[in-house]
């Protein structure tokens, strides 16, 4: 989905989503299907130093946990065994809960929805597809759309050219430490959540403006956080 070019001009506001953690319940899919792909190579790697770097782009990660001079073969080859694994939960993905009607909460007041996931396009589908809120979302951004994955600003800034406004009319919402340092370095506020396994603290440190336990907390809270209204709308 992509903003017509002639109602770009017209968008008040947008609020961009994170996916895997922030609105469907991932991580630790991830963090295992990781962990079971970096064995099946040859490698072990604690599932506690890979969950921290879940949200990162997958570049990133490998960097992260086989290091920079890592054998682009083997990395390859871990990446394919967990896009492998993980895609055997897609047919048990769930949302978070609150996340679906927290889409059409913002939608319902004003403001372009935006998905920015670090996914590849099919796995982004298939949370999509999970999340069932059509309708409240203008557009979805993935991996292969940005050259540089988070913690680089590029998906922030991608997401924000497809809702077609400003960041200074943009609100990323996440569940990471990389999502609130890329929509820093993309100039947009961001707005935490606790369900990818980081603290408050580690949050708030990093940039977030507010943190909230859950899509449900914050949809509790909507009228006092910053997706209230977007700048300009009507009470």
């Amino acid at each position: 989905m992509t903003v017509p070019e002639s109602d770009a001009a017209d968008a008040l506001g947008a609020v961009l989503f994170d996916v895997d953690g922030t609105l469907m319940d991932t991580v630790y899919l991830h963090t295992v299907a990781w962990w079971e792909a970096f064995r099946q190579n040859g490698h072990t790697v604690t599932m506690s130093r890979i969950h921290r770097c879940i949200g990162m782009g997958g570049d990133h990660l490998l960097d992260e946990l086989l290091g920079e001079d890592r054998d682009e073969d083997d990395s390859a080859a871990a990446k394919a065994a967990h896009d492998a694994l993980y895609a055997q939960y897609w047919s048990r993905l769930v949302p978070l809960p609150g996340a679906r009607e927290l889409l059409r909460a913002c939608a319902d007041r004003g403001w372009r929805v935006v998905l920015a996931s670090s996914a590849s396009g099919p796995e982004a589908e298939a949370m999509v597809r999970a999340l069932d809120a059509d309708e409240a979302i203008t557009a979805v951004t993935t991996a292969e759309e940005v050259s540089a994955s988070k913690p680089s600003p590029d998906l922030v800034h991608q997401a924000l050219e497809r809702a077609g406004v400003p960041a200074d009319r943009a609100v990323f919402v996440g569940d990471a430490v990389w999502d609130v340092e890329a929509a820093g370095r993309a100039k947009v506020p961001c707005v935490g959540v606790l369900t990818g396994g980081w603290s408050r603290e580690e949050l708030t440190g990093a940039g977030a403006r507010a943190v909230y336990g859950t899509p449900a907390d914050l949809l509790d809270r909507i009228g006092d956080s910053l997706l209230d209204r977007p700048p300009g709308a009507s009470p």
